[in-house]
């Protein structure tokens, strides 16, 4: 009788092997530092080798950048599509400062490794920024905050920081998403509560929200 060769027994899907890889590299990347996060370990998470990995990504940066980096600058162009395309006489303001908030904090609770090494990415060298794609992460949130200096030009507001509010707003999306289970343990507001007063917040500040 014809036996399986070992080929044979671990063949997987076409495109499963980059998946795995992705999703161990979040699962990961969250719970340690970029630096001390191997290869192997990821490549060990995923169940394959660590040859299919480079194969896939390159090197660690490469996994790093699409599974964790890309997500967020893709958002980021997509929400500034969607700015370029605001009539502002014909735009609910609170719909869409709901859909960006939602958006961001969703990305933000499912890419936690994003947001762990951009706290440490002073620790890391000129080189694993550049390799990691930190600068793009820079270069989305100047996009952000270009688009935030607008919408207060729009409504009349000057601020002598124009950076300042959107850095804020990220800064506030990104607190939350990555503190949730420190400020509320085991028992959660549901994200649709969550993701509300974000929008509250943001839009009427806490003493000047409507009711």
């Amino acid at each position: 009788m014809a036996t399986e060769s070992p080929a044979q027994a671990v063949r997987r899907p076409r495109g499963e092997p980059r998946r795995l890889l992705l999703a161990a590299a979040r699962d990961l990347f969250a719970r340690q530092d970029y630096r001390s996060t191997t290869t192997r370990e990821i490549a060990e998470a995923a169940g394959v080798t660590e040859h299919l990995l480079f194969r896939n990504f390159g090197s660690k940066a490469g996994l790093f950048r699409e599974a964790l980096v890309l997500p967020f600058t893709n958002f980021v162009d997509e929400f500034g599509r969607t700015w370029e395309s605001v009539v502002p006489e014909e735009t609910d303001e609170e719909e869409l400062t709901r859909r960006f908030v939602g958006h961001l904090y969703d990305l933000l609770v499912d890419h936690q490794g994003l947001l762990a090494t951009l706290m440490a990415s002073d620790a890391l060298s000129e080189e694993e920024q550049a390799d990691a794609g930190i600068a793009d992460i820079r270069r989305a949130l100047t996009v952000l905050s270009q688009i935030g200096a607008e919408g207060m030009r729009i409504r009349g507001m000057r601020s002598s920081e124009p950076d300042l509010p959107a850095y804020s707003t990220v800064a506030m999306i990104a607190g939350m998403a990555a503190l949730r289970s420190t400020f509320f343990g085991a028992e959660q507001p549901s994200r649709e509560a969550i993701v509300e007063e974000l929008v509250q917040a943001l839009l009427h500040g806490f003493l000047h929200r409507h009711e």
